[in-house]
């Protein structure tokens, strides 16, 4: 088991909602980020959520803990990533999605944030979100995009012309080297199997089962390099019988050393 303390936050399910679904989750002791969203705009109420996390991660991974971000939306992994540079840490990203959320407002016109925040990390397009919370790009040699099944055509070119590493064989994660160094792990829980986990907003076929995901997942947790740990969940009001939240969670307790 990994013997690294869990210090949890649970923030909004997307930026403009309130917290109260995700914060029944049974994560104990966990801080509940929902602070008042001021401003005209998306990112300016998303930066009302993002600093508090920022900071939460900084003063949790600064103590030699490690920082777990429970959201709705992979735009939290900003401040995620923010919090760890101030706490002096450099991690490698792997990214665990079926989409690549490598998207910038050139190649995904409708301007959903939600489909950006991996470019942002990268230092890809328009940088908003991440200037708020002080977030530094991260190499794009220092990411791994695991799965990412679902890629828009441009956003595709935009994956494959990158440095990043593209994983798109999910059991490849069992075997694949992985980074000699701190890592933070981002797991979008849509990446599952729609058939077996089909309580998402933007649920995709084609992907690693169940199973498969907990096995990955109890890889990364075995290196002890684990220093972060942001999940994006499903959404309980499309999880008719609880079996989605099920196996996402079984996913993240392997990730995060619990039993």
């Amino acid at each position: 088991m990994d013997p690294m303390h869990n210090d949890f936050i649970i923030s909004p399910s997307f930026i403009d909602r309130a917290v109260p679904e995700l914060a029944q989750l049974d994560l104990a002791g966990a801080l509940i980020n929902d602070p008042e969203r001021l401003g005209d705009g998306q990112q300016a109420r998303a930066g009302c959520v993002h600093r508090p996390l920022a900071e939460f991660v900084a003063q949790s991974a600064g103590q030699g803990r490690r920082p777990v971000s429970v959201a709705g939306d992979c735009c939290t992994a900003i401040p995620v990533v923010a919090g760890l540079q101030r706490a002096g840490i450099d991690p490698f990203v792997i990214w665990i999605d079926a989409h690549g959320d490598f998207n910038t407002w050139e190649t995904r016109p409708s301007g959903f944030l939600g489909g950006m925040p991996l470019a942002m990390i990268a230092g890809r397009g328009e940088m908003t979100m991440a200037q708020a919370v002080g977030m530094r790009p991260v190499d794009e040699n220092r990411i791994i995009l695991a799965d990412g099944r679902d890629l828009d055509r441009e956003e595709a070119i935009a994956v494959a012309n990158s440095d990043m590493t593209h994983v798109s064989q999910f059991s490849d994660l069992l075997k694949t080297a992985l980074p000699d160094g701190p890592l933070y792990v981002h797991f979008d829980t849509d990446v599952i199997d729609c058939a077996e986990a089909p309580g998402h907003n933007y649920p995709v076929p084609g992907g690693p089962g169940a199973e498969m995901v907990v096995e990955v997942m109890r890889r990364f947790a075995g290196t002890g390099q684990v220093v972060a740990v942001s999940m994006s969940t499903w959404n309980p009001d499309l999880d008719h019988d609880g079996d989605t939240a099920e196996r996402c969670m079984a996913a993240f307790d392997a990730l995060i050393g619990k039993t």
